[in-house]
């Protein structure tokens, strides 16, 4: 696997962050592309930095969100964005270095943030008549 720092993630990741998730520390959170997966499905992941390796170097919880190049650069903008709130609401809100699971981070979930985010930006998605 290759990694490299994802600059125009990063960016979106501290908009969505700064309107709904007021939470995270922006400077606690990096955001990479990942390249070569041998993965089948996954998108998306999010990492941590846990309990007992903060302890152990001094340091204050830390999250990398890793998006799998093969299978991320090819989504809609719009499945893009729900992507990362996905991976910003594994976040908790004592950002300890734990993880909410997918019984509160599923699509419902996503879906409804992904409105409150696109209200808050002021933009109205199209909505059919029928």
């Amino acid at each position: 696997m290759k990694y490299e720092f994802a600059g125009d993630l990063q960016a979106i990741s501290e908009e969505i962050s700064g309107l709904l998730f007021p939470h995270v520390k922006i400077d606690k959170i990096k955001c990479l592309r990942s390249f070569g997966t041998s993965s089948k499905r996954t998108i998306a992941r999010c990492h941590a930095l846990g309990k007992l390796m903060q302890k152990a170097m001094g340091v204050n919880a830390f999250y990398a969100l890793e998006f799998l190049s093969e299978r991320f650069d090819k989504l809609s903008e719009e499945d893009q964005i729900k992507t990362i709130i996905h991976e910003l609401m594994h976040i908790p809100f004592t950002f300890g270095g734990g993880f909410k699971h997918h019984n509160v981070v599923n699509e419902k979930n996503v879906n409804l943030m992904y409105e409150t985010y696109l209200s808050k930006k002021g933009i109205q998605k199209n909505k059919s008549w029928w």
